[in-house]
C-alpha cells in the first residue's frame, strides 16, 4: 500500500478503520470520442490537493479531521462493462462498511457503476447530475457504459435532476423528463434557482459532477468543453443548500483533463471536492 494520503494529510487521520470518507480514484478514459485526457485527472487533482490549503475559511473547519482514507487507484478494466462492475463492487463494499463514499475520475462512465450500487444500498434514491451534456444515450459506439450514457440508467431507476445542462443530440430527446431538467441558459441568469432543485430530490441523493458544467472560462482542462455554463459561487450555493436539506450518500468529480500549462482546473476539482466534505460533514 501506498504511503500517500490524500491533499498530504497527517496519518493518523487517513487510516481506513477510523476514517468517514473514502476517495477512489478511477483513471479510465476508454470511451471518450474527442478530447482524451481523463485519466490523468485523478492524479492531476491529487497532486492539487496536496498544494491546497485545508483550512476552511467559510467554515473555519478542517474537514478532513473526519478522516479521510484515499484508496489506491482503481486498476480499471478497458471494457467498459467490466470496468462498471468493478466500481460497483468497490462503491457496495465502502458503502456497507458505513463510509461516504467519492470518486475522482476518470470520464463519466465511470459514474454509472457508483450510481448502480448507491441505489443498491440505498432506497428511493435521487441522482443529481451538474453537467453540460444530458449524457442519456441508451448505448453508443455499441456500449450501454459509454460516457456518452452515463446517466440513461439512473433515468429508468432513479429519481434522476439535471442542472446546466446546455448540449444533448436528438436521439436523446426521449429520455429527457423536462420537468427535472435545469437548462443551463434558464438558470445562468437568475440567483433563486437552488432551492427549486433541491426541493425535486428525495432524501437521499448521489451526486455526479461532470466539470463541463462549469463555464470554460473558470474550468477549460475538460474534453468537451461548452460555452454557457454555471459559476463558482451559484455552484456553491447550491451544494450548500444540498447538504444541509439533504442526505448525501456518495458523490463523484469527473472529467478533469489536465493541461500542464494551466493547471487553474486541477485547483478547481480539488477545491470543489473539499467543498463538498465540508460542507456534507460540518453542517
Amino acid at each position: 500500500m501506498s504511503e500517500r494520503t490524500y491533499a498530504g494529510i497527517p496519518k493518523q487521520f487517513a487510516e481506513y478503520e477510523k476514517a468517514k470518507v473514502v476517495l477512489l480514484p478511477v483513471p479510465y478514459d476508454g470511451t471518450s470520442t474527442w478530447g482524451k485526457g481523463a485519466d490523468k485527472g485523478p492524479e492531476a487533482f491529487l497532486v492539487a490537493s496536496e498544494n491546497m490549503e485545508i483550512y476552511d475559511l467559510e467554515s473555519d473547519t478542517e474537514v478532513y479531521r473526519h478522516g479521510i482514507w484515499l484508496a489506491e487507484p482503481l486498476e480499471c478494466d478497458v471494457n467498459p462493462a467490466k470496468m462498471t462492475t468493478q466500481v460497483k463492487d468497490c462503491a457496495i463494499k465502502y458503502y456497507k462498511d458505513r463510509k461516504l463514499f467519492s470518486m475522482i475520475g476518470g470520464e463519466h462512465s465511470v459514474s454509472i457503476g457508483a450510481i448502480m450500487a448507491s441505489a443498491d444500498m440505498f432506497d428511493n434514491l435521487s441522482v443529481l447530475q451538474l453537467d453540460a451534456h444530458s449524457d442519456l444515450r441508451s448505448e453508443y459506439n455499441g456500449s450501454p457504459f459509454n460516457h456518452a450514457c452515463a446517466l440513461h440508467w439512473a433515468s429508468k431507476n432513479t429519481n434522476l435532476i439535471q442542472v446546466g445542462i446546455r448540449s444533448m443530440d436528438v436521439v436523446e430527446k426521449p429520455f429527457v423528463n423536462k420537468s427535472k431538467v435545469f437548462y443551463a441558459e434558464s438558470i445562468a441568469m437568475r440567483n433563486d434557482w437552488q432551492q427549486e432543485v433541491i426541493d425535486k430530490l428525495t432524501e437521499n441523493i448521489y451526486l455526479t459532477i461532470d466539470l463541463d458544467y462549469f463555464d470554460p472560462s473558470i474550468l477549460p482542462s475538460t474534453g468537451t468543453p461548452e460555452p454557457g455554463g454555471i459559476g463558482w459561487y451559484p455552484t456553491l450555493d447550491l451544494l450548500k443548500k444540498l447538504a444541509q436539506q439533504k442526505n448525501v450518500v456518495g458523490f463523484d468529480i469527473v472529467e478533469l483533463a489536465p493541461n500542464t500549462d494551466n493547471p487553474a482546473s486541477d485547483f478547481l476539482a480539488a477545491k470543489l471536492y473539499y467543498k463538498i466534505l465540508t460542507y456534507i460533514l460540518e453542517k
